[in-house]
């Protein structure tokens, strides 16, 4: 019972409040002329025509030095809301006056919280949004990293500058814990040595730190993880990292056949297979790659495919990724168009690479005798018009690799970790494929044509896509995490000044104007301003004088007799 009268309590509580938020929101004006009908009536006892007469000779005996200080001060007040305004934006992305407004001012009007959703319905809806927010703004692997002994710290070593963010590296650390560590190392009393070091390893920030414990393992016994991390990290030259891969691959050729042998005995061992099976692949899809940079492309093709068919259930490499790259350099379209029929389906996730190597090989039956001019006047052709679609649902995945493909964006060495859809995602693809775009003649023409008539198709303000899910919005700040401070982020779609910007700087504008005016012109200004004040109460002044025409001038007496 106790729980019924609360209960009722409660609603009787909320049904007051939402009455007294419907008042404030649709009542204010008759509330607002209410006061005003007060004010009128209270005039007499209040003194407001003798305090007005009071305040207006207040003003006319201050001097044009104090109009200037006003106005002056009130540029100066506005100018520093303006910078403030504008900091926390180019920050943020959003004016700090709106936030403040929406998350404080917003509910005490009657605004809907979305923070407190009203029922299970509301429940599921934010979840369901929640967990799509979560997935668009996930960041993956690069499958194209680079190494970061003979590349990265080369790249360091030239210009004096962090390729890599501190985020980045973090994510790769809790990768290489995922990928090379299990739980049941401990089990196995020949390698429980080993691979605390390595786990260490795996943990330590020092990059000196891991190389010496990687060496560590090394005087123990033969380790594939510790073969790994030196090649990645200190090894200096690609020459070096396939030889520091091909120790670890025998290495972990020897833990995989042993472990696959027990795997069937309990989950302990499972686990450790499953681990042993992540080590071998990374191993051979990292050599295939030091193929691929060292010229050996066909060796580096083959490895792929051989890969790709012994292990076909590990998608998380994205390995078919680097093979599109490599027959690409190869030339091969023929196999390219294969591998993008079996990738390229609606139910598999997308990528730049899937996309916009799509759209390469339909612009390549056409670039090379497309021309703008013959086809405004003739109209597309159905094989042109398949490769500008093609490329419209390309630059709709990512619209931010148009620019680096045609250069109007300088590259950067792409990182460890991308987002889809992102710019740190263009970035890694063009870094790798400008080249193949280059090599097509009339490729880059064609996309310099049409790829900005993609987003005359998108729906604005991206409230739904066109080909794919909306475009979602988390992608720059994600990216900023990504990508060094020293490159200036592709940002799409380009925000909008907030009002309250462009409000704070005209305010400041106009004030400073006033008060220069002001200074030079102190009594023209000062007529101006007079003439200003009473035509703005020039119609106030004719409905109080018709308002004291109907109401009888004694009406205070009476509400005072009543």
């Amino acid at each position: 019972m106790a729980e019924v009268g609360s209960g009722g309590g409660g609603s009787l509580a909320e049904q007051l409040k939402s009455c007294i938020v419907w008042s404030w929101t649709y009542l204010w004006t008759l509330w607002f002329f209410l006061m005003l009908f007060l004010v009128y009536v209270l005039r007499v006892p209040l003194k407001i025509n003798d305090n007005l007469s009071t305040v207006s000779m207040f003003l006319n005996t201050l001097t044009p030095k104090f109009y200037v200080a006003l106005t002056g001060t009130s540029s100066l007040i506005s100018g520093l809301i303006l910078i403030f305004e504008w900091w926390y934006f180019r920050k943020y992305g959003t004016s700090f006056i709106e936030q403040v407004s929406v998350s404080h001012l917003r509910p005490l009007l009657g605004g809907v919280d979305n923070t407190a959703p009203s029922n299970s319905t509301s429940n599921n809806g934010d979840t369901d949004s929640n967990r799509q927010s979560v997935s668009e703004c996930k960041v993956w692997r690069n499958p194209l990293n680079l190494f970061r002994g003979a590349e990265y710290n080369r790249y360091t070593w030239v210009t004096g500058r962090e390729p890599l963010t501190y985020y980045d590296m973090n994510l790769s650390a809790q990768d290489h814990q995922t990928f090379f560590t299990c739980e049941t190392d401990h089990l196995r009393p020949a390698d429980a040595s080993k691979k605390d070091f390595m786990q260490k390893a795996w943990r330590e920030r020092n990059p000196q730190a891991r190389i010496s414990a990687a060496h560590e393992a090394l005087e123990l016994n033969e380790c594939a993880t510790a073969y790994i991390l030196l090649a990645e990290e200190e090894a200096t030259t690609i020459v070096e990292a396939e030889r520091l891969f091909k120790q670890a691959l025998k290495a972990g050729e020897v833990c995989y056949r042993r472990s696959q042998q027990l795997q069937h005995h309990g989950a302990q061992y499972e686990a450790q297979h499953r681990r042993d099976t992540n080590v071998l692949v990374y191993i051979k899809r990292r050599l295939a790659m030091c193929s691929r940079k060292l010229g050996r492309t066909r060796e580096a093709v083959k490895m792929m495919r051989d890969l790709m068919k012994e292990f076909p259930l590990l998608s998380m490499f994205n390995i078919h990724e680097n093979l599109l790259e490599a027959l690409l350099e190869l030339q091969a379209y023929a196999d390219v168009q294969a591998v993008l029929a079996k990738y390229d389906d609606i139910s598999l996730p997308k990528s730049a690479t899937i996309c916009y190597t799509a759209a390469l090989l339909k612009a390549r039956a056409v670039s090379d005798k497309f021309s703008p001019e013959a086809a405004s006047r003739r109209g597309l052709s159905t094989a042109e018009m398949n490769a500008v679609e093609a490329i419209h649902r390309a630059v709709e995945f990512n619209p931010h690799v148009p620019k680096y493909l045609l250069e109007m964006k300088s590259l950067i060495l792409p990182p460890e970790h991308i987002l889809k859809r992102g710019d740190s995602e263009a970035i890694a693809y063009a870094f790798f494929h400008l080249q193949h775009w280059k090599r097509v003649e009339g490729a880059l023409n064609l996309l310099h044509c049409t790829w900005e008539g993609t987003f005359r198709m998108i729906p604005y303000p991206l409230e739904k896509g066109h080909l794919f899910y909306p475009y979602p919005i988390c992608t720059e700040t994600a990216d900023r995490e990504l990508l060094p401070s020293f490159h200036e982020v592709s940002v799409y779609p380009k925000k909008e000044l907030p009002f309250f910007i462009l409000f704070t700087a005209g305010l400041c504008s106009f004030t400073a104007m006033l008060a220069l005016l002001t200074h030079q012109f102190p009594e023209l200004m000062g007529v101006f301003a007079k003439a200003f004040l009473s035509t703005l109460f020039a119609p106030l002044n004719f409905v109080m004088e018709k308002v004291e025409s109907i109401l009888p001038s004694s009406l205070w007496h009476q509400l005072t007799r009543i």
